[in-house]
């Protein structure tokens, strides 16, 4: 078996996007993407009573968790046609985002009254996932064709479609469903617009030398990249269900700073990735220097400005519970690490990469529902300690030797918003 090396074009494509302007336009879009996703709940603070922005942070998380396959995809077809040219993805694009709606769906029942959602919320959410990962097949078209201006481009409009109807449900004040309804019907608008951005002019689609692109391939980019979002919101999802409406109010306000802190330096770990499939171990050194850096940045920060963080992300209700500040973006910046770390070994085509945070989020769910205070300092340390153990497990295997990934196997990178 023989793993095929990448193009000329593709290692040129990655060190423009470095240091270029196709680096300076991606990582501009990864701000605006971002930025949109922090201004819905910090809107929402300001719009919604605790119970409703408990509800909308709980819904945009379902959203997050339930797009992965998504993720996967995006991932997989930037891999398959870097390596084997344009190819027909159809298919296995519209089965990825029917399971993904679907799945919403059938789970109305458990989501509603697990959660105390309203009932119409699921089927909401199940068109704004299906929007999400029907986007993501020209997402990694335009990733593997090194297009990289244009992929800034899509990831702005996907995120405009994703959160803008939300935003201006919440600045008309239609509440909690009108908002999911105009988000719902704006990321609708997304898949089409993006397949016209990422259609490659004077080229036929699906050149008939290339091979398929098959669920497999989908698959090995989804496992891990659910793994990093199970554990990063099993904590939110936890305050919905054991705090209070004030209390999980309150911790949804916290969480958009472990939100910041974990997202920040996502830059690093999209730009090492191309080299960590390749082995370059100098790549991942960098890629933790500059996460770790930045969030011992963020840390200090909230520790000088807590009340002002807490302040701008929910309002002067939350400004007293500044003193949880570097807590919260302790949290964000160790699953950072851990992130860039577990990015390196699916890279590398390693089994079972993802296990420490299976085994982190399943400990959390254990600890938080059986022996820690059901309170937001209580939930917090209980976060902040799986966080920890999490990364120094990651850590520990991370110095295992290298597998050596199969051709056409992807790998991870970092979720945006």
């Amino acid at each position: 078996m023989s793993t095929r090396r990448p193009a000329p074009a593709q290692r040129t494509g990655g060190r423009s996007s470095g240091l270029g302007t196709a680096g300076a336009a991606v990582t501009l879009a990864g701000v605006l993407v971002n930025g949109l996703a922090y201004l819905v709940p910090v809107l929402a603070a300001r719009r919604l009573d605790p119970a409703g922005l408990s509800a909308l942070a709980t819904a945009l998380g379902l959203v997050a968790i339930a797009s992965v396959p998504g993720l996967g995809l995006q991932l997989a077809v930037a891999v398959h046609h870097a390596r084997n040219g344009s190819s027909d993805t159809r298919r296995v694009t519209a089965v990825t985002a029917a399971a993904c709606a679907g799945a919403l769906v059938v789970a109305t029942p458990l989501l509603v009254a697990a959660l105390d959602l309203p009932v119409e919320v699921p089927a909401l959410l199940a068109v704004t996932t299906a929007a999400v990962v029907l986007s993501s097949r020209s997402l990694g078209e335009l990733q593997g064709g090194q297009r990289f201006l244009r992929l800034a481009a899509a990831m702005t409009l996907l995120a405009a479609g994703r959160y803008g109807g939300v935003v201006a449900g919440l600045l008309l004040g239609v509440g909690l469903t009108g908002s999911l309804v105009a988000g719902a019907l704006t990321a609708a608008l997304a898949p089409p617009v993006l397949a016209r951005l990422a259609r490659a002019p004077g080229s036929s689609a699906g050149a008939p030398a290339a091979p398929r692109l098959t669920a497999a391939q989908v698959v090995a980019g989804c496992g891990a990249t659910l793994a990093m979002l199970v554990v990063s919101y099993a904590d939110l999802l936890l305050a919905r269900q054991l705090l209070p409406p004030s209390g999980s109010g309150a911790y949804a306000v916290g969480t958009v700073l472990s939100k910041g802190a974990l997202w920040a330096p996502q830059v690093a770990a999209v730009l090492a990735l191309p080299r960590l499939a390749t082995g370059d171990r100098r790549s991942r050194t960098v890629a933790l220097a500059v996460t770790g850096a930045c969030g011992v940045v963020l840390v200090l920060a909230s520790t000088l400005a807590g009340g002002l963080a807490f302040r701008l992300a929910g309002g002067p209700d939350y400004t007293h519970l500044g003193r949880y500040a570097p807590l919260f973006a302790a949290v964000g910046a160790l699953y950072a690490v851990a992130f860039v770390l577990l990015n390196d070994r699916v890279a590398a085509g390693v089994r079972w990469a993802a296990a420490p945070l299976w085994v982190g989020a399943a400990a959390l769910v254990a600890v938080a529902a059986t022996v820690t205070p059901r309170t937001v300092p209580g939930l917090l340390l209980a976060a902040l300690g799986t966080a920890t153990a999490t990364t120094l497990a990651m850590a520990v295997t991370a110095r295992r030797p290298r597998a050596t990934p199969t051709a056409g196997e992807p790998a991870t990178a970092r979720p945006s918003g």
